[in-house]
């Protein structure tokens, strides 16, 4: 039973079709130009659908029919759906980096909401960048709003064996170079490792973050889980359309759901699930953009006490999210670990998460463990501190070799990804298996976009000699499919002045995840002297969004927003005139 909170004179869309004057006399005879009538909006929530489809987003291809059965369930709950188009940030194929346009995205997003007659919204995403994208632009418009996952894509498959996405591209990518395997079969798992529509399937980006939003309280329960190609998924996306209508009328906006326990709620399981790095920017800025002061330390200090449950790809070793789905899903996860929720905190469904969880039930064991059996007994991320990153940077050791837990190496610095690629392959590089490879300038303004260049490629002639793992740090980012010994998101990034653009070929470097320190042997004096004869780099925009883009960007600890759009950031904005 609906409790409407507001009447049809009390709607958004109202002041655009509902008013006798003669502006909404344009608005009203434009609709009836496509071919609508007043049966199709008169006392009926408008519900905009945020399709983030292209013809280029294999992510996301099933969205151009799954936006019908939205459709579908919108008009069966008494709502008029209309389809807007946004940013679709194919993580495939956007360059440099779709994290370059992640705040565009969410631009779009919020002037969408804000200048269309709509009441409410579902946000249909799913690919890397989407999901955080789409949820910064609908926290700031703050009408009430769902978000619809894309939902991972099925298993890959190469002669008998299962294939990951991303992690068995890194994995058997390396092992051509090191001649294990012939082009003849690099070129089959081209075509076995992705053949169905949906987003990775490891626990990469796509699935931390669509989760993450599960966990926040923003999707329909068990929606994050559900395999873009299983037909419970049309169902979900049915359930979403007649959802949103309800919530217009119960006044849910994200203001009510994006509370600070639900951030605390979306980094414990971001812990549990053995999430992607990616995590800490994305969820710093919803959090940041909701009113939060979220930060790194939030993310280290639920890292100390939440084990890792979910046996995943990369962190786990051997199932994927087709078999997590079947395990239980989310639900199960989240019960599992009820012990470290708020389980009173309020999700879209308008029950409590408490309520969502209550009949989950774990039907693997092996792929949803209980917290007394993890795959690894802290959670999957822990932030360093030091000279070399003095405002943090993020290391995943669920995914690494524990030798590289505490280690001393010297440093091989290269100034640019670009730089490394060049020379990494040479047979003379001065480089054994303990050295630590360090690529810089790759950062927020440095990359520019801080793209996910992190999991540095290990040199041929290592890998030849059986090295699958070395000590590997950057200031930009690696994909969630990724893993090994790589230290990410160094603050500040070397493109601004930080430490990581002082360091030099042959230095010490100390990391010791326990004490979560990441040093350089290098005296203060020393680095002084270096930075006085530091030169600046140059600008990699001089025009356009990029332009906006170097001058705005925050730094990773930061969730790498632009500074004007934080909430706390001038007036609020109010309604469009409509005179």
């Amino acid at each position: 039973m609906i409790i409407k909170k507001k009447t049809a004179e009390e709607l958004r869309s109202f002041r655009w079709l509902g008013v006798q004057d003669l502006r909404a006399f344009g608005h009203r005879s434009r609709a009836m130009q496509m071919g609508y009538g007043p049966e199709d909006w008169v006392g009926k929530p408008l519900i905009a659908i945020l399709n983030t489809w292209s013809d280029i987003n294999p992510c996301h291809a099933h969205f151009k029919h799954r936006v019908d059965d939205v459709k579908r369930g919108v008009l069966q709950a008494g709502g008029f759906p209309i389809e807007l188009p946004a940013l679709s940030l194919s993580e495939n194929f956007v360059k440099p980096t779709t994290m370059l346009y992640r705040n565009l995205l969410a631009m779009e997003v919020e002037e969408l909401l804000r200048s269309h007659p709509v009441d409410g919204a579902v946000l249909m995403g799913g690919c890397d960048k989407t999901t955080p994208g789409l949820l910064l632009g609908a926290t700031s418009m703050n009408i009430p709003a769902i978000y619809l996952p894309a939902g991972p894509m099925l298993r890959g498959n190469w002669r008998g064996k299962t294939l990951g996405s991303g992690s068995d591209g890194w994995k058997y990518w390396d092992e051509m170079r090191a001649g294990e395997i012939s082009p003849q079969q690099w070129s089959e798992i081209e075509g076995g490792i992705a053949r169905s529509y949906g987003h990775c399937m490891t626990m990469g980006t796509a699935s931390t973050m669509t989760a993450t939003t599960e966990a926040l309280g923003m999707t329909l329960p068990g929606a994050s889980s559900i395999p873009a190609a299983d037909a419970n998924h049309i169902r979900m996306s049915a359930a979403t359309g007649r959802r949103i209508v309800e919530m217009v009328w119960e006044d849910v906006t994200p203001d009510a759901i994006l509370t600070r326990p639900a951030f605390g709620n979306a980094i414990t399981v971001a812990m549990a699930m053995g999430c992607s790095t990616n995590a800490t920017i994305h969820l710093i800025a919803q959090a940041r953009r909701a009113g939060h002061d979220l930060g790194l330390d939030d993310f280290d200090k639920a890292s100390r006490t939440v084990p890792v449950v979910a046996n995943v790809r990369p962190s786990g070793d051997r199932y994927l999210m087709e078999d997590f789905y079947y395990a239980g899903g989310l639900p199960a996860l989240m019960k599992q670990i009820a012990g470290h929720l708020d389980l009173s905190a309020r999700t879209v469904s308008g029950k409590t998460l408490g309520d969502d969880i209550a009949g989950a039930e774990v039907f693997n064991d092996d792929v949803i463990r209980s917290t007394d059996n993890p795959i690894y007994a802290e959670g999957a991320l822990a932030v360093l501190r030091g000279n070399l990153a003095p405002d943090g940077c993020i290391i995943k050791p669920s995914a690494c070799e524990a030798r590289f837990l505490k280690h001393t190496g010297p440093a091989l610095v290269f100034d640019s990804y670009a730089d490394l690629k060049a020379h990494i392959d040479d047979e003379d590089l001065d480089v054994t298996p303990d050295t630590v490879l360090i690529s810089r300038n790759d950062g927020p303004q440095g990359g520019p976009g801080m793209p996910e260049w992190g999991m540095l490629p290990i040199p041929k002639k290592l890998l030849r000699q059986g090295v699958r793992d070395m000590l590997r740090i950057s200031d930009a980012r690696m994909s969630g499919t990724s893993y090994g010994a790589c230290i990410l998101h160094v603050a500040p990034e070397a493109h601004v002045g930080g430490p990581l653009a002082l360091i030099r070929t042959g230095d010490k470097v100390t990391v010791d995840v326990d004490a979560r320190r990441i040093d350089m042997d290098v005296s203060q004096t020393e680095l002084d002297e270096r930075r006085q004869n530091l030169t600046p780099r140059s600008a990699a925009f001089e025009r356009g969004y990029g332009w906006m883009f170097n001058r705005h960007i925050q730094q990773a600890n930061l969730g790498c927003d632009f500074d004007f759009l934080q909430t706390g950031y001038g007036a609020a904005i109010g309604e469009p005139a409509i005179l």
